[in-house]
């Protein structure tokens, strides 16, 4: 503990020892000095008992037409440079472990900016600056000895293992608001005065335009059981219960760091994914806009032009004036925005994709989910429904044109979710299915497309069958619903999550997960397709789960190796090689994936675990994972790089060891995906970079509160922390 007696320098020892931040030795004192360029911010940044090693600068300004900021971190000697700065007015501050936020200063680039950090003067208010993970991990989940549930225990029969509760937790509610960020931890006054932190989690999960998914989370864990539990954590937090586990300062590659950040959309905007480039050839659209995909808050897709520092938004427009918007949907009173439907979209819009010409392709609804085409249904002459018909697709495809300002409407009869193009020719586009359950998986011949505009024609899907008997060709097979037989190929029921095409044989990966948010005992898998010459008709699939101790894979890439890159809701980022399987993938555990465990490598992510739970996994979760195949990050190629939402970070692999560049500001960075970029291939470090965006689907639980618009993050890495 932190007495409160002790001197500011006192704080400054007892914390650094707490938080692994020891004061340098006094060799590391005296500060080296820094020649400025015009476009430069830089100094020291000291504390009462010297320099501040790993500690953040930050720099903002809304002198530009949207409100612009970067981030930089001190080296081992309190040192920092924060490099191309437009000319503008920054207020500049320091943020760390230890440290409360400095008083902001005015500055101009090319004039030197010494700092003072300011010490926490309480354990308490360091930890209000600790990423979420560090107090969601305060949850007191229920012991193995609870599972499966029963109806006496209030927890679903369908979760058998403590390894589903978990699932569900992550999967249904981290994924979509950042569970241990101030606002969650800290429930707002404005929801009203409760006698107990029950009645007030109740009121809570009504509020807005989620409460039905809110609803349909809680239910899942079993309504009073997970409600107590988010109860009595709030409750011992409102008590004044702190983390028993400090995060580590910045070290390493870590302090490498260069953080720029714009301003776009609106406070009421949730963004889904961003995208800068195609990820075949990161060169592509160097220096170009940046592109979002808002999902169910609005229609207008936002734009940025990174050079100019402007933002606008795009209408997206529906094809049939029946469709739905979620400003229909259900909602309760929010204490941030009382009565108002803040979300209005129809479209849906959830991933975008840029192809080797430009254009932006995007998975959105544009028409009702019932009006399927007969073409799809059962009985349609749709080549595809003559094998696998379907009933309804409830979000589909587009394309945008930026050229000529042209979206063009694509009608699928399969759902859409996420999309990736292939490499062959035509430029395939691949799609995963999105949901819980699936019929087939996807895919949209662009070229065929593009010249003919006929969507009928171009499209196709397929049924996943597992060759159980080794056949090496599609046969007969036999329903999921239907008794397994080994002398048949099976039918596998998937919702493919994640979709990503192979660089190297053609083949297609997918991931379902399975752990507990669908219902079922499965620990998940992922899914490899091997698409053959009519892939309707020849398509076979191979699933393989992870290993025991391991489960729900959500988030897919491949790397230029054909090594599938996944990241696990047992707190783990993991890589699945197929070559190291040494046995045939045939028989009854083809069906069920429960083989080739050699296949797998488990990377458990940093900071603190449930207690009670596993130690060999972490309370830490991941929202999907890229791999950067170009070295767009300047780590090298192929380093994967998991949107690890809990630590408030990108955790990225290098040399087989997990670090994690934290996006300290503004509190409660959560995103969902990355994209690489190389604007210039001569300029080092300063010509690459990753770009991702705010996932959050409540910007405005972070520290800006309702003023707080959605970001555009590119991050980027230079060679030492004061390189230019």
């Amino acid at each position: 503990m932190v007495h409160a007696n002790r001197g500011a320098s006192g704080h400054a020892a007892v914390l650094a020892t707490l938080l692994g931040a020891a004061p340098l030795p006094a060799a590391a004192q005296v500060p080296g000095a820094i020649d400025l360029r015009g476009s430069e911010i830089g100094g020291t940044v000291t504390g009462p008992s010297g320099p501040e090693a790993g500690v953040w600068v930050i720099a903002e300004t809304t002198d530009l037409p949207t409100r612009f900021a970067k981030i930089v971190v001190t080296d081992d000697r309190g040192r920092y440079l924060i490099p191309d700065l437009p000319q503008a007015t920054y207020r500049v501050w320091v943020r760390g472990y230890g440290l409360v936020d400095s008083p902001r200063a005015d500055a101009t680039p090319g004039r030197p900016l010494d700092l003072t950090a300011t010490p926490a003067p309480t354990q308490a208010a360091a930890a209000e600056y600790y990423p979420g993970v560090y107090w969601y991990s305060m949850l007191r989940i229920p012991g193995t000895d609870r599972f499966p549930g029963t109806a006496e225990n209030g927890i679903p029969a369908n979760l058998r293992t403590q390894d589903g509760w978990i699932d569900v937790l992550k999967q249904s509610c981290q994924s979509c608001h950042a569970l241990g960020s101030r606002n969650i931890r800290h429930p707002s006054p404005a929801l009203g005065e409760f006698p107990n932190h029950v009645d007030l989690w109740w009121r809570r999960i009504q509020s807005g335009q989620a409460m039905t998914q809110m609803a349909g989370s809680i239910t899942r864990l079993g309504p009073e059981r997970g409600i107590s539990m988010f109860a009595e954590w709030t409750e011992r937090v409102a008590r004044g219960a702190l983390p028993p586990a400090q995060p580590p300062r910045p070290e390493g590659l870590e302090r490498n760091m260069v953080v720029t950040l714009w301003d776009w959309a609106e406070p009421t905007t949730y963004l889904h994914d961003s995208i800068a480039t195609d990820k075949r050839d990161p060169a592509l659209n160097a220096n170009g806009l940046i592109y979002g995909s808002p999902e169910e808050s609005t229609d207008d897709v936002p734009v940025l032009d990174p050079r100019t520092h402007r933002t606008w938004t795009i209408r997206h427009p529906v094809a049939d004036p029946r469709t739905p918007s979620t400003a229909e949907d259900p909602r309760g009173p929010s204490p941030f925005w009382g009565d108002r439907a803040i979300w209005d979209s129809r479209t849906s819009n959830h991933n975008p994709m840029m192809d080797h010409r430009g254009l932006v392709w995007f998975t959105a609804r544009i028409r009702p989910g019932s009006a399927q085409p007969a073409w799809c249904r059962a009985g349609g002459d749709h080549p595809s429904a003559r094998v696998a018909p379907l009933a309804a697709a409830n979000r589909h495809l587009s394309v945008y044109d930026p050229a000529t300002g042209r979206f063009d409407l694509i009608d699928t009869c399969f759902n859409t979710h996420h999309l990736y193009f292939g490499y062959d020719a035509d430029h395939t586009l691949w799609t995963s299915w999105g949901g819980a359950t699936g019929g087939a998986i996807g895919w949209l011949n662009t070229r065929q497309y593009l010249e003919t505009r006929d969507a009928r024609a171009s499209q196709g899907w397929a049924p996943l069958i597992v060759d159980v008997p080794g056949w090496g060709r599609r046969g007969d097979y036999t329903e999921a619903d239907q008794p397994f037989d080994p002398a048949k190929q099976r039918r596998v029921i998937a919702g493919l999550y994640g979709v990503q095409p192979s660089p190297t044989d053609g083949s297609v990966w997918g991931q379902s997960m399975d752990a507990g948010f669908t219902g079922t005992s499965q620990a998940g898998y992922l899914i490899r397709f091997i698409p053959g010459p009519d892939p309707t008709n020849t398509g076979l699939a191979e699933i393989f789960q992870p290993p025991p101790g391991a489960y729900s894979p959500r988030g897919l890439d491949v790397d230029s190796r054909g090594v599938a890159w996944t990241t696990l809701a047992s707190g783990h980022m993991a890589s699945f090689d197929r070559s190291r399987c040494r046995e045939p993938l045939t028989g009854p555990n083809a069906a069920t994936g429960q083989h080739c465990y050699e296949g797998w490598t488990l990377y458990r992510f940093p900071g603190p675990q449930f207690e009670g739970v596993d130690p060999r996994g972490s309370a830490d979760h991941a929202y999907y994972i890229w791999v950067d195949r170009f070295n767009t990050l300047g780590l090298g190629n192929d380093v994967p790089v998991a949107s690890t939402n809990g630590s408030e970070s990108l955790t990225v692999l290098v040399d087989g060891r997990l670090h994690q560049l934290r996006i300290p500001y503004p509190l409660g960075f959560f995103t969902k995906n990355v994209d690489g970029r190389i604007d210039d291939a001569n300029a080092g470090w300063r010509g690459r970079g990753v770009w991702t965006t705010t996932g959050t689907r409540t910007p405005f639980h972070s520290e800006g509160g309702v003023t707080e618009r959605p970001r555009v993050f590119r991050v980027q890495m230079r060679p030492d922390p004061l390189a230019r």
